[in-house]
């Protein structure tokens, strides 16, 4: 164990599709191979599997299939509540990344594919705080380099890469992905220069050309001074450049992130602005999943309301939603095939007279 090894926390952001997940798979692997190991997190409960050896997995503490059935959610709102719960015991994991400081230099955080989930939810807010707070942290938005060969989509990520710079207020790396398929050059090349982009533009003629002209123009500023390292999860290419900015990154916290940081913090205090406490009312209701995996568990309960027209009466017996919804499946096919057959019985009792008047 390096006790002088300081940690440094990577939030790996992305659209769905980018190669986000694979990406993380790689740098696991190149890290393992280069020097200490990284202490993995997976923060998606709705995937299927993870391919890289994650240390703390959130789908082992929060049943996302659960949350669903009990909250009547879509899969999105679902993802939304699970990270909501994951958050109020964020501390717990806080206290495993200190516990195993020495032993590991990057603790890599891969996020859920809707981005949005991530970025603009309150749990988010919480965990990226919660970690620039007590570690230098760094945010990789993945972006894929083939669907961002127009013009119009290279724009709508710097967009959306602008709106998580800002919103999270942390060092910026952008991880070109998919080189093997398609070179960053011409990505890069738009970034730095304004007049690269503008011809490129000329051979779009919608109105969409004129917003992402001046979009460009007004963007600029952010994000042609913002690390750029172009990859390629399936081959490996570029991963070196890759953690070269990510060492740059870690000293632009330290340097300029951190102190800002700092005085803020100061500010705050000073203004003793009361946090809002979070409180709730009902049994807790544990909703982990123990999977024998050796991975580090949290505790994290869901909440689940109470209703006060049942204070003072005997807790009711455990309803069977599956026998529910089969009953009313089968109440359902029975009075299609009541409908059915009356339809039938009147059909046939209008045309017997017409036939009968007709043979006569």
């Amino acid at each position: 164990m390096d006790e002088d090894l300081q940690p440094v926390c990577v939030i790996v952001l992305g659209m769905a599709g980018s190669g986000k997940t694979t990406l993380v798979n790689r740098l696991t692997s190149k890290l393992y191979s280069s020097g200490p190991p990284p202490y993995v997190i997976n923060l998606d409960p709705a995937c299927i599997e993870v391919p890289y050896p994650a240390n703390v997995d959130i789908r082992d503490t929060v049943n996302y299939k659960e949350v669903m059935k009990q909250y009547g959610l879509g899969p999105n709102g679902a993802i939304v509540t699970c990270l909501n719960l994951f958050s109020t015991k964020f501390d717990q994991l806080l206290a495993l990344v200190k516990k195993n400081q020495g032993r590991h230099k990057y603790y890599i955080f891969d996020t859920p594919g809707q981005i949005e989930v991530f970025t603009w939810s309150a749990s988010g807010n919480i965990i990226t705080e919660a970690l620039a707070s007590t570690f230098p942290t760094v945010v990789i938005y993945v972006m894929d380099t083939v669907r961002s060969v127009n013009p119009v989509t290279f724009m709508s990520n710097m967009l959306y890469a602008c709106s998580i710079l800002y919103k999270s207020k942390l060092p910026f790396v952008i991880a070109m992905n998919k080189t093997d398929v398609v070179a960053h050059d011409f990505a890069v090349e738009w970034m730095r220069d304004f007049e690269s982009f503008e011809e490129a533009l000329d051979s779009e003629t919608s109105y969409v050309s004129n917003l992402t002209r001046s979009m460009c123009l007004a963007l600029e500023d952010f994000y042609k001074d913002l690390l750029v390292a172009g990859v390629s999860s399936t081959t490996g290419d570029g991963f070196g450049e890759l953690l070269e900015k990510l060492v740059a990154a870690e000293k632009e916290f330290i340097e300029i992130y951190q102190p800002e940081r700092t005085e803020e913090e100061a500010r705050s205090k000073a203004n003793n602005t009361p946090k809002p406490k979070v409180t709730g009312e009902g049994e807790e209701m544990p909703l982990i999943t123990q999977v024998p995996t050796g991975r580090e568990l949290a505790d994290v309960f869901l909440r689940q309301g109470s209703d006060d027209s049942s204070d003072g009466e005997e807790d009711e017996e455990p309803v069977d939603k599956d026998a529910i919804e089969e009953e009313t499946f089968t109440d359902f096919v029975n009075r299609v095939r009541q409908e059915k057959s009356s339809k039938e019985k009147s059909a046939k009792t209008i045309s017997e007279p017409q036939a009968g008047g007709s043979s006569s």
